[in-house]
């Protein structure tokens, strides 16, 4: 290098940026990849507190449903080991629930994180089944969390319109499927997909319900494994929908 080179501020700046690039990159494939759950990540994305969700659905374990409308601060679910049961699900298959992140601007949503907080010492709080729907229909879109919160709005409108308003919950789920991109909002693909299968079938929306199925099996190829990505157990049901399906048998419709 000829003596005296020096390199413009600017160039040395843009060398920096991209090496920030790179290392984001990579430890988004790290996670893609299942190498990495990193609760921490949610923190960092403007998540105030955390809802635990199950459907309306019969199916549901004693212990999981004991757990639904459950409460927690970002500290809490970053605690080694933590989990929103107070026991194990008592199904082979476990029960589908999902813990779902929010910032929450919108009025019902900072009385309940101000209610969190003032009982956090008393072991938090629990929202009633009515609770929970009042907290998605507030308003929520007229607020500067709005585009933060919207997925996981509709997850939680999903899970808990299930029985009340079919076309609604499957509304959501649609959503779901079609918007999860970002990292803190992969672990709701799998329940939405399952669950979307579930009320197609429900209300003999067959077609839509192979083609759900279809588009399953190229988000998560069997030949691939995550942190987000189906179990076994959860592969197996699909894999058993789509043979009835595709032979035209009566199908068992169950959680």
């Amino acid at each position: 290098m000829p003596e005296g080179w020096q390199f413009p501020d600017v160039t040395i700046y843009l060398v920096g940026i991209l090496g920030l690039l790179v290392v984001w990159q990579y430890y988004q494939m790290q996670i893609m990849a299942g190498r990495i759950l990193a609760v921490d990540i949610f923190d960092r994305s403007g998540i105030r507190m955390y809802l635990y969700v199950t459907p309306d659905d019969d199916h549901i374990c004693e212990v999981c449903a004991a757990s639904n409308g459950r409460v927690y601060l970002p500290s809490q679910v970053a605690k080694k080991n933590f989990s929103p049961l107070d026991g194990r699900c008592q199904r082979p298959t476990p029960c589908i629930g999902v813990l779902i992140g929010l910032y929450g601007a919108w009025l019902e949503a900072r009385g309940v994180l101000e209610n969190l907080r003032r009982n956090i010492k008393n072991g938090g709080i629990q929202l009633s089944a009515e609770e929970v729907r009042a907290l998605v229909n507030g308003q929520w879109e007229r607020c500067i969390s709005a585009d933060t919160d919207r997925l996981g709005i509709q997850m939680i409108e999903a899970l808990s319109y299930e029985k009340i308003n079919q076309e609604i919950a499957i509304q959501g789920y649609r959503y779901v499927v079609e918007e999860a991109r970002e990292v803190r909002h992969l672990l709701l693909l799998v329940p939405a997909y399952l669950r979307l299968l579930q009320l197609l079938l429900r209300a003999g929306e067959e077609a839509e319900a192979l083609e759900t199925i279809e588009r399953f099996e190229i988000r998560f190829p069997s030949t691939k494994r995550g942190a987000h990505f189906p179990s076994e157990k959860q592969r197996e049901t699909v894999r058993t929908k789509k043979a009835q399906l595709l032979k035209g048998l009566p199908l068992k419709i169950s959680a």
